[in-house]
């Protein structure tokens, strides 16, 4: 029996990282699904440990700004095929744009850039992310924390329609942007919250009222 309760101290520690689904809510996470026009991508996003990079992206998805916007990158690795990441966001659109967010790193987080996990893409220092963000497709070590590089902030993982992602990274690119800017961008047509009560900003939202106007 001693022996048996160091196992089962264990297993309680392990059985909630692997109980996340789709079909459910697992309690520290809250799930959002992407309905693009390659299929639906549901993700889990871990706010227990990433509380700031969760909540940024929830703002968004709860105001609609990611609604009508793309996947407009993928990056593959030339050494393995099959493998890099996709990226989808509000790009330079100012009429979405909400405000930076302090930097979750792997480090202070523990989420590490494993298959299917999704990060925050920023261009500038740590402390610039927004609005865009990336998910990888097979593990991105580099992309972690170092002593040499503060990496990004990864928040929470694919855990249904990995399919879809793998389609996305497969989807044609151009000469832009190193060779990674999609020909075609797929279409996300509705980011949606699967668990807990939304909460908009209640800020502005110019992209809808110029749309109006446009129809």
């Amino acid at each position: 029996m001693r022996r048996l309760l160091p196992l089962l101290a264990l297993l309680a520690v392990a059985v909630p990282a692997a109980a996340q689904r789709a079909d459910r809510a697992t309690p520290g996470w809250v799930r959002v699904r992407l309905e693009t026009a390659d299929g639906p991508i549901v993700l889990a996003l871990d706010q227990r440990h990433a509380p700031l990079t969760t909540a940024n992206f929830l703002r968004y998805v709860d105001d609609g700004r990611f609604d009508g916007v793309s996947f407009y990158r993928t990056a593959r690795s030339k050494k393995l095929p099959g493998t890099g990441f996709i990226q989808s966001g509000i790009r330079t659109d100012a009429r979405r744009f909400l405000d930076m967010i302090p930097h979750e790193s792997t480090k202070k987080t523990g989420i590490r850039h494993l298959d299917m996990t999704i990060s925050m893409a920023r261009k500038g220092p740590p402390g610039s992310a927004n609005g865009n963000f990336f998910i990888t497709v097979g593990p991105a070590a580099y992309m972690d924390w170092s002593p040499r590089d503060p990496g990004y902030a990864a928040f929470g993982r694919v855990v249904a329609g990995q399919k879809t992602v793998k389609r996305i990274l497969a989807e044609p690119t151009g000469q832009q942007m190193n060779g990674t800017l999609m020909l075609e961008p797929v279409e996300v047509r509705r980011a949606l919250r699967l668990d807990g009560t939304p909460k908009p900003t209640g800020r502005p939202r110019p992209w809808l009222l110029e749309h109006r106007r446009d129809g």
